[in-house]
């Protein structure tokens, strides 16, 4: 009885293909779900992107007085439902209505135009402009070395031999000064930098009646360049005039070479005002005037 109960066992060899046909059948269920979640509705994505824009785009306070028609909502408090399961069709007000993105955009625009008006390497690129403009304007007297233009970080210095500015021993400006200062003017007016005129001479001595010494004649230079300026349109107050004399020269005077580089007038460009330091004296015997 035992060997016929043996001898009747059968052992199926094929049970994999059930569980091989159980795997297809599951692979094949999971390519159809992630096929219909790819296939995007595009009425209804409409219809959503609509909603979005409308609930970030309800009136303020400052709307409240605005027309009907300008009113993208005319209840503050609640927003319209809207079917999602309808084709979307978008109104004049959902047409006119601007986007969120574009409104962040001009808040972005308005925040750098302030950062660039507060930044300190805005005033360093005034300088480059103006010094650009300047070469510019002045190429062919800077290529026969008449003007020079050079700069740092806080000045521009336009410097002019006196030989195209003034006369021997004169504070009148000459034809073809009137016409530099004339483009000098049409730059500078267009900035707000700080400008002071610096006059030199040289070491030769002058007595006369009305420029005792070099001092009164490099003063009364800068003042006349300075009194030019301002009635080319550039602001009186940011203007101040300076008279070195013969006091600093850059070459040697001993030459007639050396003494020319001398006698010359500087336009310093500044790159913001310095304003002054202010005294703050206390009542005492010794500054009491009596």
């Amino acid at each position: 009885m035992v060997r016929r109960r043996r001898e009747d066992i059968h052992i199926n060899h094929e049970r994999w293909l059930v569980s091989y046909a159980d795997f297809i059948t599951l692979l094949f269920a999971f390519f159809v779900v992630m096929y219909s979640i790819s296939q995007v509705n595009d009425s209804k994505y409409r219809v959503l992107s609509d909603t979005f824009i409308e609930a970030f785009n309800q009136p303020t306070d400052s709307q409240t007085n605005a027309e009907p028609s300008e009113q993208l909502n005319p209840s503050n408090d609640v927003i319209t439902p809207i079917d999602m399961g309808k084709t979307a069709q978008t109104t004049p007000e959902q047409q006119e209505a601007p986007s969120v993105i574009s409104n962040v955009g001009e808040v972005a625009n308005a925040i750098s135009s302030v950062a660039t008006a507060v930044d300190p390497s805005t005033k360093s690129d005034e300088l480059s402009q103006i010094s650009d403009l300047v070469t510019e304007k002045f190429s062919q007297l800077i290529d026969d070395q008449m003007v020079q233009v050079s700069s740092n970080e806080l000045w521009l210095q336009i410097e002019l031999k006196d030989s195209i500015l003034f006369s021997s021993g004169s504070a009148e400006t000459s034809e073809q000064a009137q016409k530099i200062f004339d483009e000098i003017a049409a730059i500078l007016k267009g900035y707000s930098n700080p400008v002071q005129v610096e006059g030199f001479t040289d070491n030769i001595p002058i007595n006369s009646a009305k420029y005792p010494t070099n001092w009164e004649l490099s003063s009364a230079r800068a003042s006349a360049i300075v009194k030019y300026l301002t009635t080319k349109g550039v602001a009186p107050e940011r203007l101040s005039a300076v008279g070195y004399g013969e006091y600093q020269p850059v070459a040697s005077n001993e030459t007639d070479v050396g003494r020319a580089q001398n006698r010359r007038v500087a336009i310093m460009v500044a790159k913001r005002k310095m304003d002054r330091p202010k005294a703050n004296l206390k009542p005492s015997p010794d500054n009491i005037v009596r």
